[in-house]
């Protein structure tokens, strides 16, 4: 797949079929559109596109109060959109000067004169342009007028529900990874650096890494304990996660992600780490001291070795 940030490096892409979003999470709807568009350029001889934002846009024109908390950061964005088979990816820059183009600006100066599109591919509740004016009825009536074809895709349905990146996120923020897995077509994922932490871990027998996120909007599930799988050096291993503030140990403290990694125990400071999130296994809790702490961790532990199916107990930890 060759990625794009600037039209001007957009070079003769071969009838270009093409659809417009921000494609977070790509989710099973996202696919269901994606292997429409692939589908439909193989038919009319061209290449399939995916025209993104980047910023979002709400970060552009709410810089102080977006209050973003997307599902995919655009590097992960960009290697499911990989996988899903997209030809090309044009990740183009949003400012406050584009928010302005109106429907028929962009259609002509952007998607025509520079891509030089052949057929454009929507949601069934698509809008863009400024104000979103934008509609399938606007397409419709400008898409002879400028040479290009346009096809609409309806809702794409999991059990009756309409999936969409919303009914994701707020799965995620409630603790129900099962639905969340199951309408993305696969385990959320969070990517960052691992970082000092207070090495409290350690004196009760569960050291962590402490993770840092780089991207502040990405979305981070609620305050709890998961079951997760833990991509290191490309190795994968099964692990113990804890979101939240740890009240047993500091009083108001800041927002932790710590992760014990089962049978590990290896240096790993300054590496990139994803977790792969499996399953709840129960919210925040305060406990009176850290004995009480370590007992339950250990409860936590075995839940988290059923759940993944990680029967392998380290030798060295005591139970």
């Amino acid at each position: 797949m060759k990625i794009y940030t600037n039209l001007d490096e957009v070079n003769q892409i071969k009838k270009p079929v093409l659809t417009i979003g921000t494609y977070d999470g790509v989710h099973l709807g996202h696919q269901k559109i994606i292997q429409y568009l692939n589908t439909k350029a193989k038919q009319v001889g061209g290449e399939s596109v995916v025209f993104t934002f980047h910023p979002h846009p709400r970060m552009v024109l709410h810089p102080n109060d977006h209050n973003l908390e997307l599902l995919q950061t655009i590097d992960e964005r960009a290697k499911k959109l990989e996988q899903a088979g997209v030809d090309h990816l044009i990740i183009f820059p949003f400012s406050k000067e584009f928010s302005r183009l109106t429907a028929i600006e962009f259609i002509r100066d952007i998607l025509v004169n520079k891509i030089g599109i052949h057929t454009l591919v929507v949601g069934y509740d698509h809008q863009f342009g400024r104000n979103r004016e934008g509609t399938m009825q606007h397409l419709e009536e400008l898409a002879p007028l400028y040479g290009f074809y346009v096809e609409e895709i309806s809702a794409f349905m999991k059990g009756e529900v309409k999936i969409s990146s919303t009914k994701i996120r707020t799965s995620l923020q409630t603790g129900n990874i099962s639905v969340a897995s199951k309408y993305l077509g696969d385990l959320f994922e969070l990517t960052g650096e691992v970082v000092k932490g207070d090495q409290i871990g350690n004196t009760i027998n569960f050291p962590t890494a402490n993770i840092k996120l780089k991207e502040d909007y990405k979305l981070i599930p609620c305050n709890g304990v998961y079951a997760v799988k833990v991509s290191v050096n490309g190795i994968m291993f099964s692990g113990m996660l804890n979101i939240g503030f740890r009240p047993t140990i500091v009083d108001k403290g800041e927002k932790r992600i710590e992760v014990n990694i089962f049978d590990f125990n290896k240096d790993i400071y300054g590496q990139t780490v994803t977790l792969k999130f499996v399953k709840m296994i129960r919210s925040e809790k305060t406990f009176a001291n850290l004995d009480q702490l370590k007992n339950q961790l250990i409860k936590d532990e075995n839940k988290c070795r059923v759940v993944l199916g990680d029967f392998s107990y380290s030798s060295n930890k005591k139970y």
